[in-house]
């Protein structure tokens, strides 16, 4: 099961029917080709925040006692200046410590370095210190983590949809397979989240970039900032896409437990200099 946010949701992967795809469903897909019988449910929805994901996801998630949850939290808490970072982790680390005493592995999401995109790099310190958070949350919990902070694929904005604020089908396809590799069930070669690209992103004049940035902030910044200054979100009114447990009918292969053994059929993705 995943639970979360809009990146879990699965915002800006688009696939071939017209719904969001996302980096959890790309994961289940993988582990589901060579697990018969694998059930999967996501339950994230845009704009939730830390009391939604720890409050009805979680719950919904215990109820189904499945072996495997990832989490991504607290994005839209962190962002908000007032937020106490320290509550924050505390409500994060209850939730966490509930899946683990239900005998549930979890994947836990960093978040994501924010430097290399302007205006957003002034949160830069507050993901820090949650991912920091995070990553001792993951050492006393013994969960797993997959830091998103550490990997320099995501410092490029081609893994990035135009509104600088969700993955693309590159960014979810990267993320998917660091968190395969993580589990021991590798999508293919490491390059496919480590390297993914064979020559770096194009760089424009600075007079370009200016006028890309004043474009983003018209279009996708102020009306993202003036949501939340009315207390609405995206998601208002919105159910997770995935709500149950469901089987993906996946290719019958012998059963195998999750993380005790390499997939002998990974789903090889091509490098895409996008």
């Amino acid at each position: 099961m995943a639970i979360g946010d809009s990146l879990t949701e699965g915002l800006d992967d688009l696939g071939p029917d017209g719904e969001y795809r996302g980096f959890a469903d790309r994961l289940a897909e993988h582990l589901g080709s060579a697990v018969p019988g694998f059930r999967y449910a996501n339950l994230a929805v845009r704009g939730r925040r830390m009391r939604h994901i720890f409050g009805e996801q979680l719950e919904q998630a215990l109820g189904c006692a499945p072996d495997l949850v990832t989490v991504h939290a607290g994005g839209n808490d962190i962002l908000r200046p007032n937020a106490d970072l320290d509550a924050l982790a505390a409500e994060f680390e209850r939730g966490i410590a509930r899946l683990r005493e239900a005998g549930t592995r979890v994947v836990i999401l960093s978040g994501h370095d924010t430097g290399w995109i302007p205006v957003l790099r002034v949160y830069r310190g507050r993901i820090a210190v949650f991912s920091m958070h995070l990553r001792a949350i993951a050492e006393r919990t013994e969960s797993d983590i997959v830091d998103l902070w550490a990997m320099e694929a995501l410092n490029d904005p081609r893994a990035w949809s135009v509104d600088r604020l969700h993955f693309n089908a590159h960014g979810h396809r990267i993320v998917a397979a660091r968190i395969a590799d993580a589990l021991g069930w590798p999508m293919g070669d490491r390059e496919i989240w480590a390297r993914p690209w064979s020559s770096p992103p194009r760089q424009l004049p600075r007079i370009l970039r200016r006028r890309e940035t004043l474009r983003w902030a018209r279009e996708h910044l102020v009306p993202w900032l003036s949501r939340r200054a009315l207390g609405r979100s995206s998601g208002d009114g919105r159910r997770p896409k995935r709500p149950e447990l469901v089987e993906l009918n996946p290719r019958s292969t012998p059963n195998r437990h999750l993380g005790a053994e390499r997939s002998s059929d990974p789903d090889v993705q091509p490098r895409d200099d996008g």
